[in-house]
């Protein structure tokens, strides 16, 4: 692995983002305020040298567990929703790309025309070489989270963390969003997530994490710079992590 700048406390990371997060306010399609938004915060960290691959979920989109799909078949439904991850995916390289920024999308589902398929070497050394990797289609197979594909993703790539995205700073024993009283945690053990029920991924998602000891900081991504203060090593978020 290439060594990283001195002054960050990551080499290479996964950043998580939903689907949800890129319409913004106006609930479904790509806002293009907020997608500039995410550029402008991927550009300070890969501008340091860090090796940065990104998942997006497609909720914006079409999601496979929507009411919308509540009579389709579930692996139609679901490959609906790997196929809105693209269209995000595509969206993000584009706005990347006219920034002067390198990236590119691979995708578990082959559509050579507009990505590239996923091939661990390759995505490697797409990072080494300083381009951001944005992975779409989730794992490519149905009845799996993006969660589950970052997760997947990360550990294929030999990240050092996987950094999820969210509107709240942090993993809380109940909503925020509807309990003021909730309780903000500074750090956590996989165990301790599943155990308590915790809403930070899904439950394949965070078991995979724990089978490869990858940590996971869910961290409000709407806060700008909380990216650059997490890769820099200042405690931002709440850290998931195997027992001490």
């Amino acid at each position: 692995m290439a060594a990283h700048s001195a002054n960050l406390k990551y080499n290479r990371v996964l950043l998580k983002l939903s689907g949800e997060s890129l319409a913004g306010d106006q609930g479904t399609g790509i806002n293009p305020e907020i997608l500039s938004y995410f550029v402008d915060e991927i550009h300070k960290v890969v501008s340091k040298g860090l090796q940065l691959a990104v998942v997006i979920g497609g909720g914006n989109i079409f999601r496979g567990l929507s009411t919308t799909a509540e009579n389709m078949d579930r692996s139609t439904a679901d490959h609906m929703g790997m196929l809105a991850t693209v269209i995000n995916a595509l969206a993000l390289q584009d706005a990347l790309s006219q920034k002067g920024i390198p990236a590119t999308v691979m995708s578990a589902i082959h559509m050579t025309q507009v990505t590239e398929p996923f091939i661990k070497k390759n995505a490697v050394n797409h990072l080494e070489n300083g381009t951001v990797v944005i992975f779409g289609a989730g794992t490519g197979n149905p009845y799996f989270t993006t969660d589950t594909a970052g997760v997947l993703r990360a550990v294929e790539i030999e990240a050092d963390v996987i950094l999820k995205g969210t509107r709240v700073d942090g993993v809380y024993d109940s909503d925020p969003e509807k309990n003021t009283d909730a309780v903000r945690f500074d750090e956590l053990s996989y165990i301790e997530t599943i155990n308590r029920g915790l809403k930070v991924m899904d439950i394949t998602a965070i078991t995979l994490a724990m089978d490869n000891n990858l940590p996971v900081i869910v961290f409000n991504f709407n806060t700008s710079d909380n990216l650059m203060r997490l890769v820099s090593g200042e405690k931002v978020g709440t850290k998931v992590r195997g027992d001490q």
